[in-house]
């Protein structure tokens, strides 16, 4: 159990910067009960450093939430499209076309059979492609 005295000092501390493992050592309590105490009394840390990894903008964090990389929706597409190489894609499948013969890769669509949408039409109306 924290004393009143304890409580105050962490309020001081924590307010003043200190780290949960500081505050812990310096009033010789368990550092679960000092990230408690903070949490429980909106005491976390708010980082400003936080910008945008597109366009640089500040970014406003919220406390006890995921931190957040992008300013909005358009900054985030624009950065993953410039970093495809950086998507861990996990479901892709490699099939031959029927209509025309070659070999080609699709993410997460494990139904497809036609390489485009021509290839499918001629297939299926026409006479079969050799590409």
């Amino acid at each position: 159990m924290m004393t009143g005295e304890q409580k105050q000092q962490i309020i001081v501390l924590r307010r003043d910067g200190a780290g949960y493992g500081r505050i812990a050592a310096r009033l010789q309590i368990s550092i679960n009960t000092v990230k408690s105490f903070c949490r429980r009394h909106g005491l976390v840390a708010k980082s400003a450093d936080s910008v945008c990894e597109q366009c640089g903008k500040p970014i406003e964090q919220n406390p006890g939430r995921k931190r957040k990389r992008f300013c909005c929706d358009a900054c985030r597409n624009k950065w993953w499209n410039a970093h495809l190489e950086l998507v861990k894609r996990k479901a892709i499948y490699t099939f031959t076309c029927p209509a025309c013969g070659k070999e080609f890769r699709v993410y997460d669509n494990s139904h497809r059979k036609f390489c485009s949408h021509a290839c499918y039409i001629a297939y299926r109306f026409g006479g079969v492609r050799h590409g």
